[in-house]
């Protein structure tokens, strides 16, 4: 899943997939009290600490610019059509919708974590939520359309 997700990134980016997968596991070791339910569960924890090491990592770098210069990296890979004018999307911008995506329906954001952070196919991403495929192609389909409204808002 790092590798995968990483391998989307700009080029030069500094982290690499093993040391995500190390910054992903120590911050999960450092949560004592997770129960892990089941695998979805499991996956739903690493997704969404990957994404956060991920958005914490492009502010971080974003603050060092100051002038702007957010990571991009493109939503095609995971089959997404969420596309800007240069083929890429804002991390942050992206982080801040699916919060958005979120509050308005969880399962489609999950559907994305899963789909767009994991890497996971439509199948896989069923299997991991506990859900049928056609709900995830459903979900992901009606969350690829709903992210790019709100990230080509205002835009020519």
């Amino acid at each position: 899943m790092a590798g995968a997700q990483l391998a989307r990134e700009r080029p030069g980016h500094t982290l690499q997939p093993t040391a995500l997968v190390h910054e992903v596991y120590l911050r999960l070791a450092r949560e004592r009290k997770i129960e892990w339910t089941n695998r979805a569960h499991f996956f739903g924890a690493c997704v969404r600490m990957m994404r956060r090491i991920l958005v914490d990592h492009a502010r971080r770098r974003q603050a060092r610019k100051r002038a702007g210069g957010a990571t991009l990296l493109g939503l095609d890979s995971a089959g997404a059509s969420v596309r800007g004018d240069n083929g890429a999307v804002d991390l942050i911008a992206l982080d801040r919708a699916m919060e958005c995506l979120e509050s308005l329906n969880p399962r489609q954001c999950q559907v994305v974590e899963m789909r767009f952070f994991a890497g996971l196919s439509i199948e896989e991403t069923a299997e991991s939520l506990g859900l049928a495929s056609r709900t995830v192609k459903l979900d992901w389909t009606k969350a690829r359309a709903w992210l790019h409204r709100e990230l080509t808002r205002g835009k020519p």
